[in-house]
């Protein structure tokens, strides 16, 4: 009977012991186990890639920071001119109002005695005989 690769490695499968067995063995040889500490290491963070993504999470931060700053600067910016405007707004219509008052006041002055002179006429018209 043909062993083969297939049939390896569904023994290791099956026998848990084999198994351990086999990777003492594997890691008890210098060069073998040099090449799967490589292998992992691969994978596996270091200091160092942890230290430049910490730099470069504090690189990204500044520039949202200072993003953020000049956004809130431009903000402010329009919010002040909105104030200015508003303002503007509120004294023309201050005087609007005090021009639509004057204007009543002529209206009135000017005409009340015309109408009330109408209202007595047509009185006297409806009341004579």
């Amino acid at each position: 009977m043909k062993l083969t690769a297939e049939d390896v490695v569904r023994l290791f499968e099956e026998d848990e012991r084999a198994r351990r067995r086999l990777a003492e063995l594997l890691v008890s040889e210098p060069g073998v186990r040099l090449a799967i500490i490589n292998a992992v290491l691969r994978d596996v963070a270091t200091r160092g890639d942890l230290e430049r993504l910490a730099a470069s999470l504090r690189g990204d931060l500044e520039r949202l920071e200072a993003s953020l700053r000049e956004g809130m600067k431009a903000l402010e910016a329009r919010v002040s001119g909105l104030e200015q405007r508003i303002s503007g707004l509120e004294r023309r219509i201050s005087r609007l109002e005090g021009q639509l008052s004057l204007f009543v006041k002529l209206f009135a002055a000017f005409n009340l005695p015309t109408l009330l002179g109408v209202v007595g006429i047509l009185l006297k018209m409806a009341l004579a005989p």
